[in-house]
């Protein structure tokens, strides 16, 4: 990127480096936006006072408070488009802000407010998968403690489906066995796969116990990174 920023300066003017060749980086809340091209230009208020700083092109908002890596500082730079000479201008990278569990547990929670939710109303009745690993759904249930982390194998049917929520699609699972008086007849899986309501499938992914993804969607017993096969 730094190799781009310079081609950029000097097509546009002739420039003189900072003699100072230190790499810093730059934190303060948004003042000004401007976008040119490819780039966003802000003006910064930091704890040593405003300065200007540009970054590829970012949805940054005025107001927002962010961090720039590795920032150059150039003297003299003029921006033809912006018709403005900087005394003082940091060239760099914004830094993308990892999620937190907040964050995550903000975003399960409103998804799932949001997300369309289409049911099945019909009588469930499905074979039990084979091999060692399989299980009912019943199984899966009341056997959380024992069966956690490991890879469980359930055919079931898909009685809900909601999708891209956290990057996953959520469906329920039913077979017939277990009871809706204590819950024991429904299991939630997450998968990359994609279903519809109605449909049988194979599902192959690992138990999870007491999944806690905050904002109060807390799962006793998940499954998790499911694949699934028709």
């Amino acid at each position: 990127m730094k190799l781009l920023f310079v081609v950029f300066a000097m097509l546009c003017t002739s420039v003189a480096w900072s003699a100072d060749p230190a790499v810093v980086v730059l934190k303060g809340e948004v003042l000004e936006v401007n976008e040119v091209g490819a780039y966003t230009y802000v003006r910064l208020k930091t704890v040593n006072g405003e300065l200007w700083a540009a970054v590829g092109k970012a949805p940054i908002k005025k107001g927002s408070t962010i961090t720039i890596e590795n920032a150059e500082l150039m003297d003299n730079f003029e921006s033809k488009t912006l018709k403005k000479t900087f005394p003082k201008i940091y060239f760099g990278s914004l830094r993308i802000a990892q999620p937190t569990a907040a964050d995550a547990a903000g975003q399960v929670a409103a998804a799932h407010a949001a997300a369309p939710r289409t049911e099945y109303a019909g009588d469930v009745k499905v074979p039990k998968a084979a091999g060692p690993e399989a299980r009912t759904v019943a199984e899966i249930v009341t056997r959380t403690a024992e069966l956690k982390d490991r890879t469980v194998l359930v055919r079931a049917k898909v009685v809900k489906y909601s999708s891209a929520i956290m990057g996953k699609n959520w469906i329920h699972l039913r077979d017939g066995s277990g009871s809706a008086a204590d819950n024991t007849n429904d299991v939630t899986a997450t998968t990359k796969d994609q279903a519809k309501v109605g449909d049988v499938v194979l599902v192959k992914g690992v138990v999870r116990k007491d999944k806690d993804f905050g904002a109060g969607y807390v799962y006793k017993v998940l499954i998790e990174d499911a694949t699934l096969q028709m």
